[in-house]
C-alpha cells in the first residue's frame, strides 16, 4: 500500500472549489506532485490538480453540478470519480486515493489506476471512419475508445498524422509567444499506437453515403460502417483583383502561420480584412510585434452579431488604444504591387500601404466531397440531436446545422469545443453507446493578453444587461431573449464563467445566472 500523507482539514475545504496541494513523491529526489482536493459532501476526492489539456490549475476554476470546471477552456469532470464529462480535455483526471482521519485529510503519493470506463464489445469488426483530423476528429478517435468500441478506426485528413491546436495559431503564434512547431498535439504522442488507430494524411474526395465508401486523393479507398464528417471549414478566399499577389495570406494551418512570419521580416505594415475573431485575434499578436495594423471590414463595429453593439464598440475601442487603425463599413476593391503586394484599395478610393495582408473573412463548410447526403444553404448538413445526418452517417463541428438544446433553433456554429463536444457525441453513437447534444456551447478569445469567454449562444439578443466595467474589460454581461439568459460574455471573471458553463444546462433567468455568478465571490475576491 503505498504512502500517505496529511495535506489539510476537512472543514476548511470549500464545497465550491478545489483546493490544491502538494504531496511529496516518493524517493529522494522525488518532485513535489500537485493534487486537487475536493470536497464531496463528508467525502473527499483528489485527484491531478492541471487539467490534462493545457495544465489549467484547477483550484481557480470552480464545483458546480457535480462537476469540476477547469477556468481556462471549461473542461469539465465529474467529482465522483473524475471521469470527462466536457472536452477540450480528451483524458480523465488521474485520481489518487484521499483518506480523512479525525478530520484531518490524507492522500497517497501513488495515482489510482483506473479500469475501463466502458465494457468492450469483443470481436468488433466493424470499421468507423473518422473524415477529418481537427479538434473534432481527435475527439471522435478518443470517445470511440473510451465507449468501449475495439474494432478499426481510420482518420483521413491532413492532419491525420498529429492533430494540434488550431486556435493557438491566431492567439499565440503570430506574436512569437509559440512557434508553429511549438503548437500542442491534441493526444498524447502514443495514443494512436496505444489505441490502434489507423492514420491515413491523404484527404476524401468524394464519400458516397450509399455504397458507404469513401475515396481519398491517393486512390485509395476505404469502406465503413459508420461515418463522421468533421472536415471543418475553408476559408472562404479573396476574389477581389491582386488577390493572388505574395503576402496576401489565409490563416489555417501551421504552414499558413510560417508563411505569414517569413512576409514579416522586414516588414512593419499588415492590413487584415475582416474583423472575425480570428483577425482581430491577428491583429492583436502583430501589435505585440511592433507591426502597424489596419483593419478593413463591412459592418460598423466588430463582433456586434455575437455580442451586440455596445460590447462590439468595447473591442473596437480596445484595438484603437492598442494602435489598430478601422476602416469600418468599408470594402476592399482590389490589391495592388509587382509579384508582391505593397497597396490595400478599398471600395471608397482610399489607398493604404501594406507589407502583408491576411484574410479573416470566414469560412464555408468543407462538404464538397460528399455525394447522397442534402446539404443546407450554406454547404452545411442537417443532423440530429445524436448528430446523425444520414443512415450510418454523423456529423461534427462547423459542418453541422444541429438542434440547439434549450431553444426551437437549429444552428452552425464555428466553434472549436462544440466541434469536440459534438464528435464526443457521435462516437457514442457510433459504438453503439446512445448519447444526444446537451452541452452548452463555449468559446475563448484572446486580445491584448486579456480572455474574453463567451457561454451560450443566442441570436438578436432582447437585451443586454453588463455587471462590471465594460470598459476595463472587467464584467459579466447577460445577453437575454424571452426572458431568459441565452448566454453570457465576460473577462476577468473564470470562476463565475465555470459556474454558468455548467449550470447554463437548464434555463437561467437573469436573477439566477446573477446569483450562480456571485457564489463564492468573497472567496474569489481574497485570491
Amino acid at each position: 500500500m503505498s504512502p500517505t500523507q496529511k495535506v489539510a482539514r476537512l472543514a476548511d475545504l470549500s464545497a465550491e472549489r478545489g483546493t490544491r496541494v502538494c504531496v511529496k513523491g516518493e524517493g529522494e529526489h522525488a518532485k513535489e506532485v500537485p493534487i486537487l482536493l475536493v470536497r464531496d459532501g463528508e467525502n473527499v476526492r483528489a485527484y491531478t490538480a492541471e487539467c490534462p489539456h493545457a495544465g489549467g490549475p484547477l483550484d481557480e476554476g470552480a464545483i458546480c453540478n457535480g462537476r469540476i470546471v477547469c477556468p481556462w477552456h471549461k473542461g469539465t469532470f465529474e467529482v465522483s470519480d473524475g471521469s470527462l464529462v466536457e472536452p477540450p480535455p480528451l483524458k480523465a483526471l488521474t485520481r489518487y486515493e484521499a483518506t480523512i482521519r479525525d478530520g484531518d485529510v490524507y492522500v497517497s503519493t501513488q495515482p489510482v489506476e483506473r479500469g475501463e470506463t466502458s465494457q468492450k464489445r469483443a470481436n468488433e469488426s466493424r470499421t468507423m471512419l473518422i473524415v477529418g483530423a481537427g479538434a473534432a476528429g481527435a475527439a471522435a478517435c478518443s470517445a470511440l475508445r473510451e465507449a468501449g468500441f475495439d474494432g478499426r478506426v481510420v482518420l483521413v485528413g491532413d492532419d491525420a498524422r498529429e492533430p494540434y491546436d488550431r486556435t493557438s495559431l491566431s492567439k499565440f503564434t503570430l506574436a512569437g509567444d509559440m512557434p508553429p512547431d511549438d503548437v500542442p498535439s491534441l493526444l498524447d504522442a502514443d495514443f494512436f499506437a496505444k489505441h490502434d488507430i489507423e492514420r491515413n494524411e491523404s484527404p476524401a474526395v468524394h464519400l458516397d453515403v450509399a455504397t458507404r465508401q469513401v475515396e481519398l486523393a491517393s486512390g485509395h479507398k476505404i469502406d465503413y460502417d459508420a461515418a463522421l464528417i468533421c472536415t471543418g471549414g475553408v476559408p472562404k478566399p479573396l476574389t477581389m483583383p491582386g488577390a493572388n499577389l505574395d503576402h496576401v495570406h489565409l490563416l489555417r494551418t501551421r504552414d499558413d502561420a510560417r508563411a505569414i512570419l517569413a512576409s514579416l521580416e522586414g516588414r512593419k505594415r499588415a492590413v487584415i480584412v475582416g474583423a472575425s475573431f480570428i483577425g482581430l485575434e491577428a491583429a492583436s499578436c502583430l501589435r505585440k510585434r511592433g507591426v502597424d495594423v489596419t483593419v478593413v471590414a463591412p459592418g460598423k463595429v466588430p463582433f456586434a452579431k455575437q455580442f451586440g453593439e455596445r460590447i462590439g464598440e468595447m473591442f473596437k475601442k480596445l484595438h484603437e488604444k492598442n494602435g489598430v487603425t478601422f476602416h469600418m463599413n468599408a470594402h476592399v476593391s482590389a490589391f495592388r504591387g509587382g509579384n508582391v503586394v505593397s497597396e490595400v484599395i478599398l471600395d471608397s478610393g482610399e489607398k493604404i500601404a501594406a507589407d502583408l495582408v491576411l484574410a479573416g473573412t470566414g469560412v464555408d463548410p468543407a462538404t464538397s466531397f460528399l455525394s447522397g447526403v442534402a446539404l443546407t444553404d450554406d454547404g452545411g448538413i442537417n443532423v440530429d440531436r445524436s448528430m446523425l445526418a444520414a443512415p450510418a452517417l454523423y456529423a461534427a463541428g462547423d459542418v453541422a446545422r444541429f438542434p440547439l438544446p434549450r431553444s426551437n433553433q437549429t444552428v452552425r456554429i464555428e466553434h472549436w469545443r462544440v466541434a469536440q463536444q459534438h464528435a464526443r457525441v457521435a462516437a457514442y453513437n457510433m459504438a453503439g453507446s446512445a448519447r444526444t447534444y446537451v452541452g452548452v456551447p463555449y468559446f475563448w478569445t484572446y486580445h491584448y493578453e486579456k480572455t474574453f469567454d463567451y457561454v451560450g449562444y443566442v441570436q438578436e439578443p432582447d437585451n443586454i444587461e453588463i455587471d462590471g466595467d465594460l470598459d476595463a474589460q472587467h464584467f459579466i454581461a447577460y445577453l437575454l431573449k424571452d426572458g431568459r439568459v441565452g448566454a453570457v460574455v465576460a473577462c476577468e471573471h473564470d470562476a463565475a464563467i465555470c459556474r454558468l458553463a455548467e449550470a447554463m444546462r437548464e434555463p437561467l433567468t437573469l436573477d439566477d445566472a446573477r446569483r450562480i455568478a456571485n457564489i463564492g465571490k468573497s472567496v474569489e475576491e481574497r485570491l
